[in-house]
């Protein structure tokens, strides 16, 4: 199974309605794998509606990929349980850690990129795509600070981890964004390198600035419209790998659905149009 190749959002219980009544240009719906652990209840019925209409994108949080240890095998077996309900379409994880033994600390952290971190994530890769019997795509994270530690470029460890473990990846654009103006990295450079034909979904959302001596500092927050700059990069990126599964993330300070509606229509444009320059796809 396989996305279509078009625009998406995170779901969001208040969309409901407005989803069944209004897609617009929604070719499928993705939602936090964690918030879905529990039996049933309206979390459940409302999914199980949707899945009927819509391709479903399941995104995980918690699995802490590139934490120390063993993964968790509590979690991974509800993962297991939740995967083989709703036969996701897609299923994603990030290239962070969230977790040190039973503490869960609520966030996706950055590693250094070393050897040893590679064989670590490359173990766990191979555990999950076992467990759950399907592949999963692996996201590049958005990051903050850089470790003296790392000896392999995020896109050659991203690389790597896929040709190791045959896992795909899921292209964050803002990450990109985020990652490379915080580290004065040119993205462009950056998406240059990355190895698109391994990318199975792309996601796009928001990001927040601080002004610091030092320059700009921005959070990956997910609260706002998807910036400008974010924009152009992602029509570039179509331009050069064609028509990718492409979701718009608004998690927090969520809008009214006609201004996340308006959101995937603007991405629905860019990959209708194949990437042209965004002057050409309004």
């Amino acid at each position: 199974m396989a996305l279509p190749k078009t625009a998406g959002i995170g779901f969001k219980p208040q969309y409901f309605d407005a989803l069944r009544q209004e897609p617009g240009p929604v070719g499928f719906i993705e939602v936090h794998a964690e918030n879905y652990m529990g039996a049933g209840g309206l979390p459940h019925a409302q999914l199980t509606a949707l899945r009927s209409d819509f391709a479903l994108s399941l995104h995980g949080v918690g699995l802490s990929i590139g934490g120390p240890g063993r993964l968790n095998v509590d979690h991974l077996a509800r993962l297991k349980t939740l995967s083989d309900r709703y036969e996701p379409d897609s299923f994603s994880e990030h290239l962070a850690w969230s977790s040190h033994g039973a503490d869960y600390l609520n966030d996706l952290l950055p590693l250094p990129y070393t050897e040893e971190t590679l064989s670590l994530v490359c173990d766990h890769v191979d555990e999950v795509q076992e467990v759950l019997c399907r592949q999963m795509l692996l996201e590049n994270p958005s990051t903050y600070v850089l470790f003296e530690q790392s000896t392999i470029a995020e896109v050659d460890f991203l690389a790597e981890v896929a040709r190791r473990t045959g896992c795909g990846l899921l292209l964050d654009v803002n990450n990109v964004f985020v990652s490379c103006t915080n580290h004065r990295i040119d993205p462009r450079a950056w998406l240059a390198a990355f190895p698109m034909d391994k990318v199975g979904e792309i996601h796009l959302g928001g990001h927040a600035q601080e002004d610091l001596p030092s320059g700009p500092l921005l959070i990956d927050a997910h609260g706002t419209p998807v910036a400008d700059p974010v924009w152009t990069l992602y029509a570039e990126v179509i331009d050069r790998a064609g028509r990718l599964p492409s979701l718009v993330e608004w998690d927090n300070d969520v809008p009214d659905w006609p201004i996340l509606r308006a959101e995937a229509a603007r991405a629905d444009a860019i990959l209708r149009k194949g990437g042209l320059p965004l002057a050409r796809v309004s």
